[in-house]
């Protein structure tokens, strides 16, 4: 009988060692997989924190190039109108020295005709200008939005 409890206890014992092995095998792979989770997350936050950077370092250089072109296109309007006012004293002068009423209706006609001339060139100058700025404005986005559609298609 004392062989039969041996046996069982040496069986016991075994088994709670055997057990306890493969807990530990078990709490060891878990350890392991919770380590290279954590791992990755932390590179996706680093990932994810550098892009968000890029994104501002766009939005920052496009706000520059927007605030550069706007002040340009703000001193070529104020030349204009000081190159308007001008044109139009002038005319002022020339049609308060006139003569005869038909003179003075040919040259209010053609001062119309040189400021509406004038006024369809500076507008088409300021419309082209307004394009080139939104082009060079988006750009530095266009790019960020290049990269983002490059780190999807590597994340698929």
């Amino acid at each position: 009988m004392a062989t039969v409890i041996d046996n069982a206890q040496n069986a016991a014992q075994s088994a709670a060692q055997d057990t306890s092995a493969k807990a530990q095998a078990m709490f060891s792979d878990m350890t392991e997989r919770s380590k290279g989770a954590v791992e990755k997350s932390q590179k996706l936050f680093a990932d994810a924190t550098e892009f968000g950077k890029g994104n501002v370092e766009a939005l920052v250089e496009s706000s520059k190039i927007a605030a550069r072109g706007i002040e340009s296109m703000s001193h070529e309007a104020v030349a204009y109108a000081k190159s308007s006012f001008e044109q139009a004293s002038e005319a002022m002068k020339t049609l308060s020295s006139v003569k005869s009423p038909s003179e003075f209706m040919k040259l209010q006609a053609d001062y119309a005709r040189s400021a509406f001339d004038a006024m369809m060139a500076q507008t088409s100058k300021s419309t082209e200008a307004s394009l080139k700025l939104a082009g060079e404005v988006a750009q530095p986005i266009s790019n960020r939005i290049a990269v983002a559609a490059d780190k999807i298609k590597v994340a698929a």
